[in-house]
């Protein structure tokens, strides 16, 4: 009698016998996998999800397969974790409503070009056998890192950042969400594994990493942070100001008369030391309206504030943090310096522009200048040193590890209506999650449209503004922990392993040629 056929061998000989199968898998894996991300948050279909790309990538015959098939998975990932991308373009859709449906796209398959290129580099590290497991995250970290860097780099949506409400994530606070995100690859490799051979001693591994994951990231997190001596209370205003109503004539007063109402409401608890306003609060140029400014200053008294503005230097243009005195004057700025492509500046903008193609946070499309790098700011009395960000400078870890100096907190202004009213806050607000614990710091964010969240060392949110709400919120500022693993080295040491791993994979693969039947004659 001819021996059965396997259920495993028959799904491999359907999805091998037409390339449209294998396709449709990969890119609704890959859409599965994205529902890790926030708002959804169910970190276990990420896990299945590159289990099954694993699978695919296995059935492929050589890297130019190989390569096809990790860029339509990624399509499908990229294309649910950034379809807030839209909204931007919708803001004014006049003008930029056309390239909506282009801007999700491109974005998403232009990051999938970096996972397509680390499934071709993966098949060429290990052609077969057990290291596929291996040379699958080392390329995919490669790639992921890439991802971060080329043209300014672009971190967004790491499948490490699946793991935020889990005993995990404190793991970042040694391997950065990067690192997470190299461990994720190799744990969907392992479950695929897991799944096919159905073996006691691949299962056995796989679950006991698991337990070590889970059981260091509880280890890590336990304890109370330290109460922040002396006592400093914040207050962060969210004036919920609609993007596409923002810089509308009859709207400015409105939103920043309701800035103004929510500074000036007495405090329930113990006055606030400092008031913050979002990125871009104030609605005037800094030092345009002088009296303008001194009001605002004085509503918060005796607290100092701060509030994003934009600020002129002649011909240029900056996206800045302010921290007023009493009178309206500037004490300290900082200008934001990891502005936005196609944001806040446009490459190549004068031949550009003759397209329709102009800067979204900018008008004309004149856009923003770089400030000159982090900084960190010494604020009066008690506030101590604060790291400012500003918008989407918080998904950069390495822009935190620039500043000059430690600093006792980080300070995050944001105007989030950028990024739509549903998946793109809540992503931001992940990724400002890991900065905090990356740093070992308490992060403090102060949303347009929020989410403005209070965020201790290890990550957690201690008190938050809903999302689409007007309000304030008033808290005490976490203290910090010893600098982490993570604020010292940052990726060096996980890129330092992929390095050497890789190594290590293309040796084996050398020696394998050369003891391969006929190499030598």
């Amino acid at each position: 009698m001819p021996e059965p056929v396997r259920p495993r061998a028959q799904l491999a000989h359907w999805l091998a016998a037409r390339a449209w199968r294998r396709g449709l898998v990969g890119f609704a894996a890959g859409a599965a996998a994205a529902l890790g991300q926030a708002p959804v948050g169910f970190w276990p279909l990420t896990l299945v999800g590159l289990a099954v790309a694993f699978g695919l990538w296995r059935q492929v015959p050589n890297a130019r397969r190989a390569a096809l098939t990790g860029w339509v998975f990624a399509s499908g990932y990229f294309g649910v974790t950034l379809v807030w991308i839209v909204q931007p373009f919708l803001v004014d859709i006049a003008r930029h409503g056309w390239m909506a449906p282009f801007a999700l796209t491109f974005m998403a398959g232009g990051m999938a070009l970096f996972w397509g290129a680390g499934f071709a580099a993966a098949r060429w590290l290990a052609p077969d056998g057990w290291r596929g497991w291996l040379a699958f995250a080392v390329a995919l970290g490669g790639a992921e890192l890439a991802r971060g860097t080329v043209l300014t780099g672009f971190p967004w949506g790491g499948p490490g950042q699946v793991w935020i409400d889990t005993p995990v994530a404190q793991l970042a606070g040694i391997v950065g969400a990067f690192g997470l995100t190299v461990l994720t690859f190799a744990a969907g490799a392992a479950l695929w594994i897991v799944a096919a051979r159905r073996r006691p001693v691949p299962i056995a591994a796989v679950a006991t990493g698991f337990a070590l994951a889970f059981g260091a990231g509880l280890a890590l997190g336990r304890g109370d942070v330290p109460e922040r001596a002396p006592s400093v209370t914040l207050r962060l205003v969210q004036p919920n100001a609609a993007q596409h109503l923002k810089w509308e004539p009859d709207w400015v007063r409105v939103f920043l008369d309701r800035a103004l109402a929510l500074t000036a409401e007495p405090p329930e608890g113990p006055p606030p030391d400092l008031v913050i306003w979002p990125e871009t609060a104030i609605p005037t140029a800094l030092g345009q309206y002088p009296d303008l400014q001194a009001q605002i200053a004085e509503t918060a008294l005796p607290a100092r504030l701060i509030s994003g503005i934009r600020r002129y230097e002649g011909t240029r243009v900056y996206n800045s943090l302010v921290l007023f005195d009493g009178q309206g004057e500037a004490e300290a700025i900082y200008d934001k310096h990891h502005v936005v492509p196609f944001g806040e500046y446009v490459p190549m903008g004068d031949f550009l522009g003759r397209f329709g193609i102009n800067g979204l946070a900018t008008r004309e499309g004149y856009g923003y200048s770089s400030g000159p790098g982090a900084a960190v700011l010494t604020l009066p009395d008690e506030l101590g040193k604060a790291l400012p960000l500003i918008c989407y400078e918080a998904i950069f870890p390495r822009d935190l590890r620039a500043a000059p100096e430690r600093a006792d907190w980080i300070l995050h202004i944001t105007n989030d209506a950028w990024f739509g009213t549903f998946s793109g806050p809540q992503q931001h607000l992940v990724q400002a999650r890991f900065r905090a614990i990356e740093m070992g710091l308490p992060l403090v964010r102060a949303a347009n449209t929020g989410i403005s969240a209070v965020i201790d060392a290890r990550g957690r949110v201690l008190a938050h503004l809903r999302l689409n709400s007007a309000g304030r919120l008033d808290a005490r500022l976490p203290g910090a922990l010893a600098p982490t693993i993570y604020a010292r080295w940052g990726d060096a040491p996980v890129v330092l392993a992929l390095i050497l791993a890789a190594a290590g994979l293309m040796m084996t693969r050398r020696a394998k040629a050369i003891d391969a039947p006929g190499a030598a004659q």
